[in-house]
């Protein structure tokens, strides 16, 4: 085998090929600008996310709050079962019909029966799905419309609550 005919001094003159020991290079205005920069957008984005997040986790568990009965405002309540599409087409027009009221005229809350509590709610007034159950501001039950309705008729029922 054949001796390298490289010196000592030669081969030490190499720079090694470590990542470690690779020249240190100072990071110029513009490099530092553009990790700000990038920084701030990525800080920027997970937040506006989060706050979307908390956002629609308060609306939910405001519009599942079913202490809201008996507040003094006439209240709707839906025993609502998110898997149902008729429980979806009746929460639709239920809407539809509750946004030709003005805001704080009227409450809408939505007992879940895949939950505890909403299916308690709904044992307490021996209603299945697809059912709304009208209170006066009181917390006294009105009336309770059970299967599908359209906006118009819904509209009707809920102006006779408010009138009281």
């Amino acid at each position: 085998m054949k001796k390298s005919s490289k010196t000592k001094s030669a081969q030490k003159s190499r720079k090694p090929k470590s990542a470690y020991a690779a020249e240190k290079v100072e990071p110029n205005r513009r490099d530092v600008l553009r990790k700000l920069r990038n920084g701030a957008i990525g800080l920027g984005l997970v937040g506006g996310a989060g706050a979307i997040i908390a956002n629609m986790v308060s609306n939910t568990t405001h519009a599942h709050d079913l202490t809201r009965v008996a507040n003094g405002r006439p209240t709707i309540v839906q025993v609502h079962d998110p898997n149902c599409s008729l429980c979806v087409s009746l929460q639709r027009e239920t809407k539809r019909a509750l946004n030709r009221f003005d805001d704080g005229e009227l409450d809408y809350v939505i007992a879940n029966i895949k939950s505890a509590k909403g299916r308690a709610f709904a044992n307490r007034y021996g209603v299945q799905h697809v059912t709304l159950l009208l209170f006066n501001g009181d917390g006294e039950l009105q009336a309770i419309l059970e299967g599908q309705r359209g906006q118009h008729e819904l509209h009707r029922a809920f102006e006779q609550l408010v009138s009281g």
